[in-house]
């Protein structure tokens, strides 16, 4: 029970991302992935009681835990910037089923179904619809919906390398903390300096402990003490709650273009997770 509470906790807290990336769009996306991260990684302290040596990973962990952390945020932020952020968002979350698809590339032992193909198809048809829905709003095809895809591709060959190394719940802070150090360092080197307005520090604030911090430590937590499989299911949650936060907030008509769009990425990420999707039910996150 305790594990399905911290999944659906990381579930929300990831579905206010792409809302609280969308008030934050002024700001350049290294830079917005960079103080985000930071301000999450601080999550770990208390967790660790104040302890700096429970925070100490392995080189592989941490490599693995930079490439997703930093290569996905930034990816995200590039894509809702550089196209609407409705449609790019959808196209984000194609990870639960690039998961299932990617499995056997990564995790020994995972098999590719028949069902599973069906299901990719039916999610890339959806991601396209979501595209073309959107292409109405930018007069043609956003390089943001390419970010968007890598986005993807990023937390879900993450997800599945994570399960090959060892962590603890801890290791998420030191994570957050060398992704948000190069982020900040990019953001140096490509962006125009920018000017952070004062009113922007609360979302900035609740970007990094939420979506960007406690996000991760609770889903580790539930991966941990629950079933990893039903942990998985309860994550097809996220792009339907992200998805409505974003209507709601940029007042966003839902199209019937974009209604199928939803229906085929959710239906397909939910088909493709099913019990015998083959990927390795045990976690190796310690």
């Amino acid at each position: 029970m305790r594990s399905d509470l911290a999944a659906l906790g990381a579930v929300f807290l990831w579905g206010s991302l792409a809302t609280l990336a969308a008030f934050l769009s002024h700001i350049p996306p290294f830079l917005l992935t960079g103080i985000g991260l930071l301000i999450g990684s601080l999550v770990s302290l208390p967790l660790a009681g104040f302890d700096l040596k429970k925070l100490k990973v392995s080189k592989t962990a941490l490599a693995v835990g930079v490439y997703g952390l930093f290569g996905y945020h930034a990816a995200l932020f590039a894509g809702l910037q550089n196209a609407p952020s409705v449609q790019a968002n959808l196209v984000n979350y194609l990870w639960p089923l690039l998961i299932v698809v990617l499995a056997p590339l990564i995790i020994p032992g995972s098999k590719l179904t028949f069902r599973h193909v069906i299901a990719a198809i039916a999610g890339f048809i959806g991601a396209g619809m979501a595209i073309l829905s959107g292409t109405e709003l930018v007069s043609g095809f956003a390089i943001g919906y390419v970010f968007a895809f890598a986005a993807a591709i990023f937390f879900s060959t993450y997800s599945l390398l994570s399960k090959r190394v060892q962590f603890q719940n801890t290791g998420v802070g030191t994570f957050g903390f060398v992704s948000g150090a190069l982020a900040i360092l990019a953001h140096l080197i490509f962006e125009p300096a920018t000017t952070i307005q004062l009113a922007d520090w609360p979302l900035l604030i609740a970007l990094g402990l939420g979506p960007l911090g406690g996000s991760f430590y609770l889903w580790v937590y539930a991966l941990k003490n629950g079933n990893p499989q039903r942990v998985g299911l309860i994550a097809f949650l996220t792009p339907l709650i992200s998805t409505t936060m974003l209507l709601i907030t940029t007042q966003t008509p839902l199209s019937p273009l974009l209604a199928i769009s939803a229906v085929l990425i959710i239906a397909a990420a939910v088909v493709g997770s099913r019990k015998d999707q083959g990927v390795n039910n045990k976690t190796h996150v310690s």
